[in-house]
């Protein structure tokens, strides 16, 4: 069994839709591919991240599910609360969408900091 990984859902394969923005179904499946990630990286440093990431990960598809149809972009989400005066609003999809792209930003500069070869996790970090 090899302790490599490998994304079958990448955010590279997602095409981005011309005037309407990012898909959200194979944005959030990109993200849930991201998970098991967390747990090779360390199950115990990375548990708040992993449950900060799935939790507003969730948030999203709930409003996702709600009209998969209207909400088929996460621009028309934000567009969509930001109508209805709810963008701001804790848990909202907007702002969970703001927590998971910094949550992305962090995990990418660990993972950059880590391919430049820092031992240390707590320095990569």
């Amino acid at each position: 069994q090899s302790s490599l990984l490998v994304l079958d859902t990448r955010f590279s394969d997602i095409e981005l839709r011309e005037e309407e923005g990012i898909p959200t179904e194979e944005f959030l499946e990109s993200c849930y591919a991201i998970v098991p990630v967390l747990d090779k990286l360390g199950p115990t440093v990375f548990a708040p991240v992993k449950m900060d990431f799935v939790g507003n990960i969730k948030k999203i598809n709930q409003k996702f599910i709600t009209n998969k149809e209207e909400f088929d972009t996460l621009q028309k989400i934000v567009l969509h609360e930001v109508n209805a005066g709810v963008a701001q609003v804790r848990n909202s999809a907007t702002e969970a969408l703001l927590w998971l792209k910094r949550g992305l930003k962090f995990l990418k500069g660990f993972l950059t900091e880590v391919k430049n070869g820092e031992k240390n996790i707590q320095t990569a970090l």
